[in-house]
């Protein structure tokens, strides 16, 4: 396996299970949520949903910053790239499930962007975990590179 395919690899699977668990958290915050356990169960789906954003996050700053290992150090660049994909990624998706689809709705909890009805929170989780997401598959990247030197 190639180093880009490892760090892709890693960076999903860290990107699902940091999202899962966010996902959890801020069931309360949507409607019609039932039991915890169907709560758990129905927050796998978007988890792989995330992670899939994640990488798109990814790719977008592999195109415009010409580098497959930016989001190993980020620097200035690459995290504005991350909160700017990040916001826009998250925007078009929360309106599209919505407003477009109804797949989900909110409950009065959930905090609104001003003037567009859509969830801050999950807006927020595209803007932190993706740098979280990162530095954690950065550090497993190079302790497998480290193992296997």
């Amino acid at each position: 396996m190639t180093k880009t395919a490892l760090r892709i690899a890693l960076t999903f699977a860290v990107a699902v299970a940091i999202n899962f668990f966010w996902e959890v958290t801020q069931m309360p915050l949507y409607a019609g949520q039932g039991s915890i356990a169907n709560v758990a169960v129905h927050c796998i789906a978007p988890s792989l949903g995330d992670g899939i954003i994640v990488l798109m996050i990814f790719g977008v700053g592999r195109v415009f910053l010409r580098r497959s290992d930016w989001s190993d150090r980020p620097r200035v660049s690459g995290y504005m790239l991350m909160l700017l994909s990040g916001f826009t990624l998250a925007v078009f998706i929360e309106w599209v499930a919505v407003y477009i689809l109804g797949r989900w709705s909110y409950t009065v909890a959930m905090p609104l962007l001003l003037g567009s009805g859509i969830g801050v929170i999950p807006i927020l989780q595209m803007l932190v975990l993706p740098p979280v997401i990162f530095k954690i598959a950065a550090r497993l990247l190079d302790v497998i590179a480290s193992l296997s030197a």
